[in-house]
């Protein structure tokens, strides 16, 4: 192989891991990358002279079954191979990929960073873990750092923030809609469905966690926005970012079985809310704020033919306020979500890393 061949080695193997192998199927050849590593909850499969193709397509068959990367030709288990020692060794440039919902890998990737190893990020845990971990993830290294699917997925979120700094603009805040989910639930309710009608539909077509509490918790919003907040500046650790949960907190040690019989309870409630906005012609959108000094998300109410009201189903939307972006703020938007979306703005920080070597 040429020297200029990038080395990638994956963590993670769910929806947008698969699909991010599937794209490097298809271009990896065109654009001189290779795969030396995949690895699961397992272990991982190591081949320092790149994965084929066949055994590419062969690794992904296995997932489907639900088979573990250990127990596949070149498996091996943790420990018997050191990912980071052997991708410092390869003769070209490497890529740790992390594509899991893991909170244990932080200190792999400071390694790797510390040791010329590039990092890329679908995993929105690293970065919201303590200030003092995120701030050893993010300084200074020989290795590059890229996580732009972390927020707003495909959309040029990160990418836009970052160049707004490095130009030297003045952010003053930033908001928006960060959940597809959260936006499909409040597009429904407008088209006359109960809350616990758009939630279970939202829910029987996948399109929230298995659990929706996870969504309707606000959780993943708060960590986008914290994420967005610290590139800013913001000292905060995740637990004070203010959160407004969409469901009473004794909701929260239900099952799952009885959480969705007793949802029929909040209907009421967001029926009042919407209500109350629509007379004053507004609609209900939520939203995360997020500033270098506070980052907050919640239940707002939004001018209905305004930038967040105007929004239909699962969009995101972004909005900067700045110096230079003042009288009119930069806004983006698009789809948020999606295995294929977000595997392509991973694929797009691997060539940026790429490009720049």
């Amino acid at each position: 192989m040429a020297e200029r061949t990038v080395y990638l080695l994956q963590y993670g193997l769910g929806k947008v891991g698969r699909a991010l192998v599937g794209l490097v199927l298809a271009h990896g050849q065109r654009l001189d990358i290779r795969y030396v590593a995949l690895a699961d909850s397992s272990g991982l499969v190591w081949a320092p002279e790149g994965l084929s193709d066949e055994a590419l397509r062969g690794l992904l068959a296995a997932k489907e079954r639900g088979e573990g990367l250990a127990r596949q030709p070149l498996g091996r288990d943790y420990g018997q191979v050191s990912s980071i020692h052997e991708a410092a060794e390869l003769k070209g440039p490497a890529v740790l990929i992390d594509c899991t919902a893991s909170t244990q890998m932080t200190l792999l990737w400071i390694e790797g960073r510390r040791r010329g190893i590039h990092v890329v990020l679908a995993n929105k845990l690293p970065l919201v873990g303590s200030l003092a971990d995120y701030q050893a993830l993010t300084g200074p290294a020989a290795g590059a750092l890229r996580y732009e699917v972390t927020v707003g997925a495909g959309l040029p979120v990160i990418r836009t923030l970052e160049g707004m700094l490095a130009t030297g603009d003045e952010i003053h805040a930033i908001e928006g809609c960060f959940s597809g989910t959260l936006g499909y639930l409040f597009s429904r309710m407008e088209e006359g469905l109960t809350f616990s009608a758009a939630v279970r539909e939202a829910w029987q077509r996948g399109y929230t966690e298995p659990d929706p509490r996870e969504d309707l918790s606000g959780a993943d919003v708060a960590r986008k926005a914290l994420i967005l907040a610290r590139r800013m500046g913001c000292k905060l650790e995740l637990t004070q970012v203010a959160v407004e949960p969409l469901f009473p907190a004794e909701m929260a040690d239900l099952s799952l079985e009885e959480f969705m019989d007793s949802i029929a309870e909040l209907d009421e409630v967001y029926r009042k809310r919407l209500a109350e906005a629509q007379a004053e012609g507004r609609t209900l959108r939520y939203v995360a704020q997020a500033s270098d000094t506070d980052c907050r998300v919640g239940l707002v109410t939004v001018a209905r033919q305004g930038r967040f009201g105007s929004l239909h189903g699962p969009e995101n939307i972004v909005v900067f306020h700045t110096a230079r972006y003042d009288e009119t703020p930069l806004t983006i938007a698009g789809p948020g979500a999606g295995p294929e979306v977000t595997a392509a703005g991973v694929l797009g920080d691997i060539l940026s890393i790429v490009r720049k070597g």
